[in-house]
């Protein structure tokens, strides 16, 4: 009897393993002489160019200084090191001789050319949305307006057994959503080509959705605030810790300019998304972008010029004796001559304490801004803000940031000085 179940339990495991390697195989595909430029219209060309730069192909396939698209950007995850890969038009390291039909397969399953399983830091759950015609737009500009370069991928540091990606297909099964795009009858045109491209190319949610431990998008918190490449996404619902609400105004302008007059500018991973990439789609796209997450936020439509709490931030910024508080004291002299406001609000020169940084249970998108600045390239450009890190010790930033939590009428954050000097000490995390 006892031999007879253990017969039963090999014979199950081998249908198990059986099934799960038909699931995940999936053959190669023929490679093909590299398609030249007149094979595709100047109409498809340029519209796979704005998508591209809308879905920030560039921007996570390109090193700092590197040749664009050529790929091994870095990326730190919590599961190790990956580089991106060469999505130029090289043939021998890059995807020269990918057939249209190749790069839909990837672009919708996260399948390469020969067959392997790509990583779910490639958003195909995301590019999986778009349609075909998108989809081939991207590829017809990439094979015919992209600069081939030869330049072999650096080796992931991903470690056993997770490096193996015939199991990548397990991870699929569990929490990839490689499910079309269904415009939801009830809404506008706008709201739904806004929730296409949020959902589709840009892959907002990429960022912004919080994760499980095994690296898969919780979908019942989409949108609702994420740790990213050493900063914080925060909440694009009505979840946001922002003390003003969210309005769609103010996701064009911020979307339009990297820079918010009620809410702060775009600092970290989202100021090439601002500036590299959404800047490329037309207004109206940018619009209906603007609609749809206006529209997860709540669908405000107060006038924050007259809210209770501009008021409040506004009389925030009176300091206490800064002979008695040494956070007010370095932040009077450091930081309050380019973020102070009297009536009016000062575009690019925000009033932190409206901003979500001084709001989140988590300091670190406000160490970041405080050691590194702003350059020229990000939130407002040309507006600039100097970096702190030679400047301020742990202590004094723990203490700046310790009387902005204050003043901003929040509890004091945990462990602040040992989180600052953990983030002094973490890689920059550079586009």
């Amino acid at each position: 009897m006892r031999k007879r179940s253990l017969y039963s339990v090999f014979i199950a495991a081998i249908v198990v393993v059986g099934a799960f390697s038909i699931y995940a195989w999936h053959p190669s595909m023929a490679p093909i002489t590299p398609p030249v430029k007149e094979q595709f219209s100047a109409d498809v060309i340029a519209q796979g160019k704005v998508l591209a730069a809308a879905g920030y192909c560039s921007t996570c396939h390109t090193t700092p200084g590197g040749s664009p698209y050529a790929g091994n950007y870095e990326m730190h995850t919590d599961f190790g090191t990956i580089y991106s890969s060469n999505i130029t038009p090289d043939v021998q390291t890059g995807i020269g001789n990918w057939s249209e039909e190749a790069f839909i397969r990837a672009m919708r399953t996260g399948v390469s050319r020969d067959g392997h399983h790509l990583l779910p830091a490639f958003p195909y759950e995301h590019f999986n949305k778009m349609t075909d015609e998108d989809i081939k737009a991207v590829y017809a500009y990439i094979m015919s307006s992209v600069p081939a370069v030869s330049q072999q991928k650096i080796d992931n540091g991903i470690p056993f057994p997770l490096n193996i990606r015939f199991l990548q297909s397990g991870w699929k099964l569990l929490f990839a959503d490689t499910s079309p795009f269904e415009p939801q009858a009830d809404e506008s045109a706008e709201w739904n080509r806004g929730a296409y491209l949020a959902q589709g190319v840009a892959h907002c949610g990429a960022c912004h959705t919080p994760r499980n431990a095994l690296g898969g998008e919780k979908r019942d918190q989409m949108y609702s605030g994420a740790a990213i490449d050493g900063w914080i996404a925060p909440s694009l619902t009505t979840s946001s810790k922002a003390p003003l609400k969210w309005r769609a105004d103010d996701f064009n302008e911020y979307l339009r300019t990297g820079n918010s007059s009620f809410h702060g500018s775009a600092a970290g991973p989202m100021a090439p998304v601002v500036h590299a990439g959404l800047s490329a789609l037309s207004d109206s796209d940018l619009k209906a972008i603007s609609v749809y997450f206006g529209a997860l936020a709540g669908n405000h439509s107060d006038n924050p010029a007259s809210s209770p709490a501009l008021k409040a931030a506004l009389e925030s910024q009176q300091l206490p004796d800064p002979r008695i508080d040494n956070g007010a004291r370095l932040y009077a002299i450091s930081c309050q001559s380019c973020h102070y406001s009297s009536s009016e609000l000062n575009k690019g020169r925000p009033l932190l304490a409206l901003g979500s940084a001084l709001h989140l249970d988590d300091p670190t998108n406000l160490i970041n801004v405080t050691l590194d600045g702003f350059r020229a390239n990000q939130g407002i450009t040309g507006v600039v803000m100097p970096a702190f890190r030679d400047a301020l010790s742990d202590e004094d930033i723990t203490a700046i940031a310790t009387y902005l939590r204050q003043s901003a009428g929040e509890q004091p954050w945990p462990n602040l000085k040992q989180k600052v000097a953990e983030i002094r000490l973490q890689p920059r995390f550079e586009h």
